[in-house]
Order: structure tokens, then C-alpha cells, then sequence
């Protein structure tokens, strides 16, 4: 494909290697960071850093990998705000994992704030810091035709986008897959608890579960950190709180209960409690181990 002006604010954990696909795509990369130096590495790789944010509107696809909407909110109002400095038509690639009525709510507002010149697709990423350097996330995109026709091409160089249905979709299938991380995550942790309680090696059993219908790709990623209780971060388990409320935000939209969801949710929010939110993922075992010894 043609290269796009592309802009990437927050070159994070996901971000930057997002961003550094994206250049080898040969895609003409624009970074916003808070700090430059969280952008030395893009801009090393050929990539421009732009403080202000009203000089991105003028890329063809601005890709929000922010932590959630609340940073990208200062991103966008005042004078040297993005919002202030749309003149065409420009594409806003929503990727941070968010609740899907806000991303509509966003695209209400500022499609009325630029006269219809800023569309917005949700487009969120699985398949955590390994994917993103590998350029192998699935990536879940919602939104109109013509705008996810625009942003797919883009983010092809990040993976593999796929359209999942009108604004607000792609956030829908996140919360999804964010629910079976998370139960699986903890289910792992837990038959980790029975192994090691019964004098099984716990590596074996795990190897075991590969091969069988107990396999996954949270099995495969975190099976080694749970073994060498490793619990350092590759993906923070706080942010499954927020993850898992989202989903049950929705369920409750449809009057629908979800049992293991709303039993997860308590367990991360204890774990976060007591103070290992910013460890992996995998730190769920940890937490199980203290809460269920004698």
C-alpha cells in the first residue's frame, strides 16, 4: 500500500513496538509522548516527535495507544489541542482498551467539534508486548466502512485487523477476549496451587495441559512466570479490573449475570488491594498462594 502520515500517541510497552512496525511498513511515522525520551527509540528509527498536539492533525491516521480515554482527553481540547487543528478529513484510531459507549460517546463529540472532519474507529490489540513486536496482534475494529476501509491497511503493519461490526464492536470482542484472559489466567494460577500442593512438578502438568484441550495462548505466554514465579511485568494485572468491569458493564446492558467474570473481578480487585497490581498478570498465582495458605 501507499505510505500514510500516520501519528502514534503513546509509545508505550505496546506502543513502540507498534510504532516501530508501522516504520518498517514504511509508513511516515509522527510520535506524541509526554516525555521525548520515551519516543528516543521511534526517532531513531526514522519517526518525527511532535509535542504539541495540534500539529498531528495534519497525518492521515492518528492510532491512540493511550492507557485509556482520560489521557487523551488533554490530548484533545484548547488551543494547541488536536480537535483545534483538524482542517480535512482525518481518521482517530481509538486502541486503547476502553468501555464501547465511550468511543461512541468520543465520536459524537468530535465529529460535531471539527464539522464532521475527524471520524473515529475503536480498533483495540490483543496479544500483548510479544505481538506487538512481532507485529502479530489481533486487532478488533468497529466502526463505518469507509473509516475501518482507511485504518485497516494502516494497522495490517501491526497485525491482523479484522472488522468486527459498527463503532463500538471492537471494544465489544476486546472485553470478550479480556474476560477469557482473565479467568483463564486465574483457573492457570489455581491448578498451579493443586500441583505444587500434591507434589506434582507443576512445569509437567503444565506441559500436560498443552497438549491436551486445556492449551492456551495465556498457558504458552505465562505458563514459565508462573513455574519460576516471575510475576515481573510484561502486562500489569490492575488493569484486568478494569477490563472485567467493562465486560460486566456490558452484560448488565443486555440483563445478562456473568457468574466467573464477577467472581474474577474480586479476585484482581483483591490482589490489587494487596499492592501486586503492578506485577504481571501472572502474579494472580501469588496472590491465590497467600490467600489460601494456612
Amino acid at each position: 500500500m501507499a505510505a500514510e502520515h500516520v501519528a502514534l500517541l503513546g509509545p508505550g510497552k505496546m506502543g513502540a513496538p507498534m510504532g516501530q512496525n508501522l516504520i518498517k511498513a514504511g509508513h511516515l511515522l509522527t510520535v506524541w509522548a509526554r516525555r521525548p525520551e520515551s519516543a528516543a527509540s521511534l526517532v531513531d528509527a526514522g519517526a518525527s516527535y511532535q509535542p504539541v498536539p495540534r500539529e498531528l492533525a495534519s497525518n492521515d491516521v492518528i492510532i491512540d495507544m493511550l492507557q485509556d480515554l482520560t489521557q487523551l482527553e488533554p490530548l484533545l481540547t484548547g488551543p494547541d489541542g488536536l480537535l483545534a487543528g483538524v482542517t480535512e478529513p482525518t481518521l482517530l484510531v481509538v486502541s486503547s482498551t476502553v468501555a464501547p459507549q465511550d468511543v461512541r460517546t468520543l465520536a459524537a463529540r468530535v465529529d460535531r467539534e471539527t464539522n464532521g472532519l475527524l471520524s473515529v474507529v475503536d480498533a483495540p490489540v490483543s496479544g500483548g508486548e510479544a505481538g506487538a513486536q512481532s507485529g502479530t496482534l489481533s486487532i478488533m475494529v468497529g466502526g463505518d466502512e469507509d473509516d475501518v476501509a482507511q485504518a485497516i491497511p494502516v494497522l495490517q503493519a501491526c497485525g491482523t485487523p479484522v472488522h468486527c461490526g459498527p463503532l463500538g464492536a471492537g471494544e465489544v470482542v476486546k472485553a470478550c477476549n479480556q474476560m477469557v484472559v482473565g479467568i483463564t489466567m486465574a483457573a492457570l494460577a489455581e491448578a498451579a496451587l493443586i500441583a505444587e500442593g500434591a507434589g506434582v512438578d507443576v512445569g509437567l502438568m503444565f506441559q500436560m495441559l498443552s497438549k491436551g484441550w486445556g492449551a492456551s495462548a495465556v498457558l504458552n505466554a505465562k505458563h514459565r512466570k508462573v513455574i519460576d514465579r516471575d510475576y515481573s511485568n510484561t502486562g500489569a494485572a490492575k488493569f484486568m479490573v478494569k477490563d472485567l468491569k467493562i465486560a460486566l458493564s456490558e452484560a448488565a446492558q443486555a440483563s445478562r449475570t456473568l457468574p466467573l467474570s464477577t467472581e474474577a473481578l474480586a479476585i484482581y480487585q483483591g490482589l490489587v488491594e494487596a499492592g501486586l497490581g503492578d506485577d504481571d498478570l501472572a502474579v494472580v498465582h501469588k496472590y491465590l498462594a497467600e490467600q489460601t495458605a494456612d
